[in-house]
């Protein structure tokens, strides 16, 4: 594996984690084009330094099937779907149904744990009409979630009250969880009053995300997940380069010395807790790897 990750330019492999534990978020499809790695070869990764169960997570129909079909054929694989904020907001109007029914469909699979990502983006989408169109989006998913029982995935830059709102308004999922979460404590405090768990990427590792920081410090750890949103927001010290899987025990060492918890504990936690938030185990449930 060494001469794999050498020969396509990433990170060298961290040290493995004391235990197994999750990447609560990644784009398995996106990481190939990313980095090059086939998905059989970013699980083998991820699976060699302590990661041994993912979720791979729907952007678009294309992306959300292929969720679904990965998480079908790997065993330690689970499956988010939905059509991103941002992607809805790229669509023709006449399209909108046929992918909501899409996701519809695909959240009645057995391999599918979580609607989402789904939300609202108002840092790359700025027309209010097209922030409309959003909101519609996102409350069709909330919909999809609640009658499949899946667990609800939020995408939220820029929108934090809004989400927050709309979700006081048709009510709160079972579960839910706030990906990549950018906020700070007062709204961390706000929705950990619900079923809620908060997501925290390598971006919680860069000096000026103290507000994010801020909020880890009071969320408690039940209710803490750590993704790598791979390809992308690569933790410090390795900011700037492709992301996966395997190089999230970099954000997890961080997060066990910010919190003054044991890393194998923390690990421990983690586990624990994306079985909570996604409805159960999947795949491998224990220390293997």
């Amino acid at each position: 594996m060494d001469d794999l990750i050498a020969e396509l330019g990433l990170p060298p492999r961290p040290e493995t984690l004391p235990t197994s534990t999750v990447d609560a978020h990644t784009h398995l499809d996106t990481t190939t084009e990313y980095t090059g790695l086939a998905p059989d070869d970013a699980l083998a990764l991820a699976a060699s330094v302590g990661v041994n169960r993912v979720v791979t997570v729907g952007c678009d129909v294309e992306s959300s099937r292929f969720a679904v079909n990965c998480a079908t054929t790997h065993r330690q694989v689970a499956a988010a779907i939905a059509i991103h904020p941002n992607d809805i907001a790229r669509m023709s109007p006449a399209d909108h149904e046929a992918a909501w029914e899409v996701i519809d469909e695909l959240a009645a699979d057995p391999a599918v744990r979580a609607v989402g990502e789904t939300g609202l983006d108002y840092f790359r989408t700025k027309d209010p009409a097209l922030q409309g169109v959003q909101h519609e989006s996102f409350r069709r998913h909330i919909a999809i979630a609640k009658a499949h029982d899946r667990t609800l995935m939020i995408h939220d830059r820029d929108a934090h009250d809004d989400i927050a709102d709309i979700l006081d308004e048709v009510g709160w999922c079972e579960r839910t969880i706030f990906h990549c979460y950018s906020a700070d404590e007062p709204y961390a405090r706000r929705v950990l009053a619900h079923e809620t768990w908060l997501s925290f990427a390598g971006n919680i590792t860069y000096k000026a995300n103290q507000p994010m920081r801020d909020a880890l410090a009071i969320t408690p750890l039940d209710r803490i997940l750590v993704e790598t949103d791979a390809p992308f927001l690569t933790p410090v010290p390795l900011r700037g380069k492709k992301n996966a899987s395997y190089l999230i025990p970099h954000t997890i060492r961080f997060i066990a010395e910010f919190r003054g918890v044991e890393l194998a504990d923390l690990c421990h936690q983690l586990r624990a807790n994306a079985e909570q938030a996604l409805g159960g185990s999947w795949g491998i449930t224990e220390g293997g790897r």
